[in-house]
């Protein structure tokens, strides 16, 4: 055991000649394991001062092969031509790699969603007058702002049917004669609960006839109750098929309007400022010098029953015409347009910031004769001479570019699912110059018929929409050809509604909206030759006031199209009117806007229905969430 230690001891001390005596002395006195453990230790620190010094060299390398700014700066001169594009290409690449990833991956990611935010202004002819339920029927201005400002207990989806508005839910009776309906939790634009006495307020309204509202025949023979705040009850005394239709009324506000006396309603502030709870609220009204309407703010109500719109402010600009207001268009004046005539869409450069679409509603347009106010009409020839003068096929060739159908009749068969009509005045000048001739109207010297003294001149009154003048230009060539003397007037539109309250015009040019589910009463029943009515032929026939009554009492769908059928071969055979033409609604909204869906509308302000589900703004939403 000594001979191997001092072995060892010798194997150190050659081995470590370098290190001090004292160290040296201080190896040999140790022992075999500490000897051991001095070599481990120290070659343990060998390797980590070689590690570490390999990193600072590596790093220095690193720094010291990075080419400086100056270099850089050097780099294209000393490329050649081809090397310089290559490297300008990979940078290039390298830049749109950095900024296409993040998009792409962002994108792909997340989808766009509605946001909250944003205007939108539209151009309406005419201007508001009566922004009231209860007033607004033969003025669009007026229905186009009642829509958004007022809510019924129903109202139309995007497909034309039926759905809840206010109502939170309804029920009806096994005999059909009783309709109860539950509100939903809802406020006025002022903040006050709308209640189920709002409701029972606006309906005895319209039933009231010292109010003069045009709605006054829908709700005859209805009582509406009220037994607790969100429960509405009406009982009807006879069942009326169209019944639900009538609820898409608007509810006015009790405690603005019940202190309105009768003969105040129509002059009332609240008709151009009106309170509503519907999806906007009225902000701003501007008139001109003359007091005319010219433009309407609205902004959104955002304690809307249904959630606040998306939209935050609706502006609409009103014009005296549509030439008028395809300029305030081109002007930058309005971003979209409440319509356009077919004439217009095919002339007028719209270009790409209009959604222009073609909508079919249940409407027709007519020429109706005023017998009262010319006895030459008071003979059935002329009014069978005039509807067989007629050549509706033109009319929709040459002034709706193809853009409607001919009509013979205010009955539309694909409305009411009836056959079609069996009485057609077929386009025959001859045979209208026949039953002329044989009724004893003579052409004079100048070629227009006379019988006793008595000429076959006649007035057509009709608006200043270009489409309307342009049928009544063509009509009046049609009908002269026959021997009659036309006069055309044209008004404003303003001036229009208001010879139509006074049934002020020898024979009217004008068009009759329905609805989805429609009802010929208001149009063609005796009681409604008056204003608030709309007869405006003041046709009067108890067989076919009669079949009208019928129908609206009758639920099955097949024996009220029968109904409608008979009153339709009466109505024909007496000719009170000229039946021409049902127009294809043209919308033109701005393409900013977007969830807008019309699919069937009943008439044109139906296209608000929904118009708290549409924007202008977008966010990016997660495709997960």
């Amino acid at each position: 055991m000594l001979f191997q230690h001092n072995d060892c001891c010798r194997f150190s001390v050659h081995r470590h000649r370098d290190y001090s005596s004292h160290r040296l002395a201080k190896t040999i006195v140790s022992t075999p394991n500490q000897i051991d453990d001095f070599f481990t230790a120290k070659s343990k620190r060998e390797k980590q001062s070689a590690s570490q010094k390999t990193k600072k060299q590596g790093l220095g390398w690193l720094r010291q092969s990075w080419p400086s700014r100056a270099q850089l700066h050097q780099l294209p001169r000393v490329l050649n031509k081809t090397e310089r594009r290559i490297a300008l290409g990979l940078i290039f690449i390298f830049a749109i790699a950095v900024i296409y990833i993040p998009i792409s991956l962002y994108a792909n990611g997340t989808t766009a969603a509605p946001d909250f935010g944003g205007s939108y202004s539209e151009g309406i002819i005419g201007e508001p007058r009566f922004i009231n339920p209860l007033l607004a029927q033969a003025n669009d201005a007026d229905r186009d702002l009642t829509t958004i400002i007022f809510s019924g207990l129903l109202k139309y989806n995007p497909q034309g049917e039926l759905v809840p508005d206010l109502a939170d839910n309804f029920k009806i009776s096994g005999d059909g004669l009783t309709y109860t309906f539950t509100l939903k939790p809802a406020q006025w634009h002022d903040g006050q609960a709308l209640t189920a006495g709002d409701v029972v307020f606006t309906i005895q309204t319209a039933q009231n006839p010292d109010y003069n509202s045009s709605q006054q025949i829908n709700w005859q023979g209805v009582k509406a109750s009220a037994p607790d705040d969100r429960t509405v009850i009406f009982t009807l005394k006879n069942i009326y098929a169209q019944f639900l239709n009538n609820l898409t009324l608007g509810i006015i506000p009790k405690h603005l309007w019940g202190d309105v006396p009768a003969n105040a309603f129509s002059l009332s502030e609240l008709n151009l400022q009106p309170i509503g709870s519907g999806p906007y609220v009225f902000e701003k009204l501007k008139k001109d010098n003359q007091g005319r309407v010219k433009s309407l703010k609205l902004k959104s109500f955002e304690n809307y029953y249904e959630g606040r719109p998306f939209i935050d402010n609706l502006e609409f600009v009103f014009f005296a015409s549509e030439d008028a207001m395809l300029q305030g268009y081109k002007q930058g004046g309005v971003d979209g347009l409440s319509l356009i005539s077919s004439k217009n869409l095919k002339n007028f450069s719209l270009s790409n910031r209009l959604n222009v679409q073609s909508v079919q509603i249940p409407r027709y347009f007519g020429i109706f004769l005023n017998q009262n106010n010319n006895p030459v009409l008071d003979d059935k020839n002329i009014r069978l001479a005039l509807n067989y003068a007629t050549d509706r096929e033109a009319l929709v060739t040459e002034v709706l570019n193809g853009s409607g159908t001919v009509v013979h009749s205010p009955v539309l068969p694909d409305i009411l699912h009836i056959g079609e009509v069996t009485t057609k005045y077929k386009f025959d000048l001859e045979f209208a110059n026949q039953i002329l001739d044989n009724g004893n109207w003579p052409r004079d010297e100048r070629g227009i018929r006379t019988r006793n003294n008595r000429e076959l001149n006649l007035s057509i009154t009709t608006s200043d929409w270009p489409e309307l003048v342009a049928v009544a230009q063509i009509i009046e060539q049609q009908w002269e050809k026959i021997g009659a003397s036309i006069d055309i007037i044209v008004l404003p539109i303003g001036e229009i509604q208001q010879r139509i309250r006074r049934r002020d015009y020898e024979s009217l040019l004008f068009g009759e909206i329905l609805s989805p589910n429609p009802d010929p009463f208001s149009f063609w029943h005796s009681s409604q030759k008056t204003d608030p009515g709309l007869n405006l032929a003041l046709y009067d026939n108890n067989s076919a006031d009669n079949l009208l009554e019928d129908a609206r009492q009758t639920i099955n769908p097949i024996e009220r199209a029968q109904k409608y059928d008979d009153f339709q071969k009466i109505l024909l055979e007496d000719a009170p009117a000229i039946f021409l033409y049902s127009p294809d609604y043209l919308y033109a909204p701005s393409k900013k806007v977007k969830g807008l869906e019309i699919r069937l509308v009943s008439i044109p302000s139906d296209r608000f229905d929904s118009i708290n589900t549409w924007y202008v703004k977008t966010k990016r939403v997660s495709k997960e969430g």
